[in-house]
């Protein structure tokens, strides 16, 4: 609208979701001052750079930053809108209790800067329950603030809970396009937060109270975790029983009501497969079926590890091409990869003959330090290694054709080579070549 007065925005958190969030506001027209407790991401980000990997979100970047509508600080700044973008991981005590550090740390820096008429938005993940808690902190910090839920009359500020539902490599696309749900505190929080949202998201918003929300969110994902460990286990199966699970659940599909999702090494991420704890942690009794999908999920990783090591055993001379480290495709996030778990059980046990082979990575991750495993990109691996794990479906990955692998040993927990000789079939290629050489 000509003549309208857009509000300045504070974007906590400049991770995976928080900076590529930041710059679709800033695209809008929007200032938009982004905080993360990192120099370096401050850094960055200021020289109209990124981080972090992400279509199209480099050029993006670069031209807000340019514009002068993005910038970014160590130290909160007053806006007029807050958006609260920070991890929410789970203790890993074995009880796996939602840690809220970061959220509540966050909304006790809002406060310091807090005025009348505010909006605070939580769009991290969280248990049902957490933009509550979040108000409280904020109450406590800011008595002189009449608070949405707490006071009988009109409150100074709103307060609400919009959930992202991305996936990488379309994170741009996605925020602008895809649906939201919007809960407020109170009706008035969620409409104050739906005005800000249709500013820069084409997709539906709806508004509801902030626990639908929160569990909505956390429902999607626990879905999602669900179908997976259905697909994880049966290839479990089909390992025990001599299959191709990748015929089985071809063939299955065929069937018009089923549509069985394709196994991995196991869930990764920050999202699927920690969210769905969030569930058991709140209500343990009630939820069996979630709590045993996150069991076959992790213990696909260990069943992976316990397949991959038999085959390097198999093969003791044999250098061993690990291909991929990321939680999928074609990323460079390796939050709760388990790609990135089996490798590095691997290098620990095997130690120099494990060559690693991520293209998202300029270097390998801390826990590989100390093994002698290899960093290596995929030709010197098809060279040099007689055995391929492959633990992430990368299109480089893909794209290797069959006569550059006919001779190698392989375990594909992808599926991503279909026409790969079994085992019996290599050993009968690799013994014709050193008879006809």
């Amino acid at each position: 609208m000509r003549g309208e007065t857009l509000p300045t925005v504070s974007v906590i958190g400049l991770g995976y979701i928080g900076l590529p969030t930041a710059a679709i506001i800033a695209r809008a027209g929007m200032r938009v001052h982004g905080v993360d407790v990192t120099p370096h991401v401050v850094d960055t980000i200021n020289r109209g750079e990124i981080h972090i990997e992400e279509v199209d979100l480099d050029g993006l970047v670069q031209g807000v930053v340019a514009r002068g509508l993005l910038t970014a600080s160590l130290e909160i700044a007053p806006a007029d809108v807050f958006v609260i973008a920070v991890p929410t991981p789970f203790a890993k005590d074995g009880r796996h209790t939602p840690d809220l550090t970061y959220v509540l740390d966050a909304a006790r820096n809002v406060a310091r800067v807090l005025k009348a008429g505010d909006v605070v938005i939580l769009e991290s993940t969280s248990p049902v329950g957490t933009t509550e808690q979040m108000r409280d902190m904020i109450a406590a910090e800011r008595p002189d603030l009449a608070m949405p839920g707490l006071c009988s009359g009109t409150p100074d500020v709103s307060i609400a809970y919009c959930p992202e539902r991305v996936l990488p490599g379309r994170i741009l696309e996605e925020l602008t396009n895809n649906d939201r749900s919007i809960g407020g505190i109170t009706p008035r929080c969620a409409r104050k937060a739906l005005a800000f949202y249709k500013r820069f998201v084409r997709g539906t918003c709806i508004t509801t109270d902030a626990k639908s929300a929160e569990m909505t969110k956390l429902v999607e994902n626990a879905y999602r975790d669900v179908n997976i460990a259905f697909a994880n286990e049966l290839s479990i199966i089909s390992d025990a029983m001599g299959l191709d699970v990748w015929e089985v659940i071809k063939l299955a599909n065929r069937h018009p009501r089923v549509n069985i999702l394709t196994p991995g090494p196991g869930v990764g991420g920050h999202c699927i497969a920690v969210d769905p704890w969030f569930i058991v942690a709140a209500a343990p009794e009630q939820s069996p079926l979630i709590r045993t999908a996150r069991g076959v999920n992790d213990g696909k990783i260990h069943h992976v590890i316990a397949q991959a090591a038999a085959l390097v055993e198999a093969n003791p001379h044999a250098k061993v091409a690990c291909l991929g480290l990321a939680f999928k495709a074609n990323i460079d996030d390796f939050r709760e990869s388990p790609a990135r778990l089996v490798a590095a059980t691997l290098a620990r046990r095997f130690g120099d003959r494990i060559h690693v082979v991520e293209p998202h990575a300029a270097e390998l991750p801390r826990e590989f330090e100390g093994t002698g495993a290899v960093h290596t990109d995929i030709d010197s691996a098809l060279e040099d290694c007689a055995v391929m794990i492959v633990l992430v479906d990368h299109d480089v990955f893909k794209s290797v054709p069959l006569a550059e692998r006919a001779t190698k040993q392989v375990y594909d927990t992808r599926g991503i080579w279909p026409d790969q000789p079994r085992a019996e079939a290599v050993a009968a290629v690799v013994e014709d070549l050193r008879k006809a050489g």
